[in-house]
C-alpha cells in the first residue's frame, strides 16, 4: 500500500477519533453545556444560587429546549473559543461577537462602547494615545479592547499591556483604584455597573468600534445557533429580553457618582449603629435587613430625626396614619420605625396576588410604599387598559408615571399621584440594595438566639 493510500485510508479513523469528543446533542444528551465567563452582568454563583444576564437568559433557552443546563465558566474569550472548538460546550454564552472567527454567532443581545478607564480627582478629559506612554493598563485576554491597545502601542510598545485571565471585569477596574495600574480597559456596561462599588473611577479614553456581546457557536452546532436565534428574536418581540435586561442593568445609571460616595461614607458612620436593628426587622418579617437598610436610605439617608414637609416621620419615613395603626409611639425612634417600615412594607407585598413572582413583587410593593395601596392598584388597572403587564416592575415602569396626567387620574378613585416619584425610588432603591449585598454578610438568623425565617426564598438583584 503507498504512503498516500495509507493516510486516506486512516482519515475516517481520525475524523472519528476527534468526533468521539464531542458532546451528544443536548436533545439526547437531556443537557445543555454551555461555556460562560464569571461577572456581575452575565454569571454568578453562590453555592447552589446563581443569577446573571445571561444565566437568565440561558435558562429560558434551556426550558424551552426542554433540557437541563451545566455551565463551564471560562477565564477569558480565548477560552471561550477553546472550549467550542474541541467540542466541549454546546455554546458560548456572554462571547463577543466581534471578531468571529471560525465561530459563528447570534445577533447581538447587548451592546457597548470600549472605555479606558482610572482613577482622577478632577472632571475626566479625553486622552490621547501618548498620554499613555510608560503606563499600565490592564485587559482582558483575547478581548477587541486588548487587539485596539496593541495598534495604539505600537512597536516598539509605548505603553505597558497587562492581559488578564480568570478573572470578572471588576477585578481589572479594582486593580486600577488600589493602584496595581494606571488603567483599565473595559466597557461602558461594566464602568456603569463598576461605579456602583468603585464611585472614584472615570471615564479617560473611548477606544474605537463597539463590543457586541451574543451566543457563539461551533460551525459544526449550526442546527442550535438557528434555534437559540429564533428564541431571542421570539424573546426580543415578546419583551422578555428586555426584562432581564432591565432586571440587571435598569437601575445602573439612576444614582450619579456622587451619590454612590455619599452612600459609602454613611455605610462607615451611620449603618453600623442600626445594623442590629434592620437586622431584627428581618428575623420578623423575613425582608433582607440589606433591603431594609436601602428603603430607609432612600426615605431618610438614615436620619431618624427626618421630617417632611407633608408630616411624614423618622428612619422610614412613616405616616401618622401608618404608625398609628402598627403602633409605634414614637416614629422618631428608630427601633420602632424601623420595624414598623418592615412590617408594612411586608404587608404590601402579602397585599399583592400570589401569582406576582420575585423580583417583581417586591419592587412593586416597594412602590406601594411610597404612593400607598391604593395608588398602585390604581396604577395596575390603567396598565390592564393599556394591555399592559400588570405584575411586571419592568412594565409599570412607564405606567406609573401617567398617573399624573388628567385623561389618566381622572377615572380612579384613588385620584392623582406622582407615579414617576416612585419609579425614581426603586431604582434608587435597587442602587443601594445592589451595594449592600455586595460589601455587608447577609443576616444568619437563629445563630443569635433569635428565630429562622424564611425571607424571600430567592436573591433580588
Amino acid at each position: 500500500m503507498t504512503l498516500r493510500l495509507a493516510r486516506l485510508s486512516m482519515l475516517p479513523l481520525l475524523l472519528a477519533l476527534v468526533g468521539c469528543g464531542r458532546l451528544e446533542a443536548p436533545e439526547k444528551a437531556g443537557e445543555l453545556v454551555v461555556a460562560i465567563r464569571n461577572g456581575p452582568s452575565s454569571y454568578e454563583a453562590s453555592g447552589e444560587e446563581a443569577r446573571g444576564f445571561e444565566y437568565d437568559l440561558v435558562e429560558a433557552f434551556a426550558a424551552r429546549q426542554k433540557v437541563k443546563t451545566r455551565y463551564v465558566v471560562a477565564g477569558d474569550q480565548g477560552e471561550l473559543q477553546d472550549l467550542l472548538r474541541r467540542g466541549k460546550v454546546h455554546f458560548a454564552a456572554a462571547c463577543f461577537a466581534n471578531d468571529q472567527g471560525d465561530y459563528v454567532a447570534t445577533s447581538p443581545l447587548r451592546e457597548a462602547k470600549p472605555l479606558l478607564v482610572g482613577v482622577g480627582d478632577d472632571e475626566a478629559s479625553e486622552m490621547e494615545a501618548s498620554d499613555l506612554a510608560g503606563k499600565k493598563v490592564v485587559v482582558m485576554k483575547a478581548s477587541p479592547q486588548l487587539a485596539e491597545l496593541q495598534k495604539m502601542a505600537g512597536t516598539p510598545p509605548r505603553f505597558q499591556i497587562i492581559p488578564r485571565s480568570g478573572l470578572a471585569e471588576f477585578d481589572l477596574m479594582r486593580e486600577v483604584v488600589d493602584g496595581r495600574a494606571d488603567y483599565a480597559a473595559t466597557d461602558s456596561l461594566q464602568y456603569a455597573l463598576a461605579l456602583h462599588f468603585e464611585p472614584d473611577l472615570e471615564t479617560v479614553m473611548t477606544l474605537p468600534g463597539s463590543i457586541r456581546i451574543g451566543w457563539c457557536f461551533d460551525q459544526q452546532e449550526e442546527g442550535l445557533r438557528q434555534q437559540a436565534q429564533a428564541f431571542i428574536d421570539e424573546a426580543t418581540a415578546s419583551g422578555l429580553l428586555a426584562r432581564i435586561k432591565d432586571r440587571y442593568f435598569g437601575h445602573v445609571a439612576r444614582v450619579r457618582p456622587e451619590g454612590v460616595a455619599e452612600f459609602f461614607n454613611r455605610m462607615r458612620t451611620e449603618l453600623p449603629r442600626l445594623r442590629k436593628d434592620f437586622e431584627a426587622a428581618e428575623r420578623r418579617t423575613g425582608i433582607d435587613w440589606r433591603l431594609l437598610a436601602a428603603l430607609a436610605y432612600q426615605e431618610s439617608q438614615w436620619d431618624a430625626q427626618a421630617t417632611s414637609p407633608t408630616g411624614v416621620r423618622g428612619i422610614m419615613m412613616l405616616t401618622e396614619d401608618t404608625a398609628d395603626r402598627l403602633r409605634v409611639s414614637n416614629r422618631l425612634d428608630p427601633k420602632q420605625s424601623i420595624q414598623a417600615g418592615a412590617r408594612y412594607l411586608a404587608d404590601l407585598r402579602d397585599q399583592l396576588p400570589p401569582e406576582i413572582p420575585d423580583p417583581d413583587r417586591t419592587w412593586l410593593a416597594l412602590a406601594g410604599y411610597n404612593l400607598g395601596m391604593g395608588h398602585l392598584n390604581g396604577a395596575r388597572a390603567i396598565a390592564q387598559g393599556l394591555k399592559r403587564d400588570p405584575d411586571s416592575w419592568y412594565e409599570m415602569k412607564s405606567v406609573l408615571p401617567l398617573m399624573a396626567r388628567p385623561q389618566y387620574y381622572s377615572r380612579l378613585k384613588s385620584g392623582r399621584a406622582r407615579g414617576g416619584e416612585a419609579v425614581i425610588m426603586v431604582e434608587n432603591i435597587r442602587t443601594y440594595y445592589g451595594i449592600l449585598a455586595h460589601f455587608e454578610p447577609a443576616h444568619r438568623p437563629g445563630l443569635d438566639g433569635g428565630p429562622v425565617t424564611g425571607g424571600f426564598g430567592l436573591r433580588l438583584q
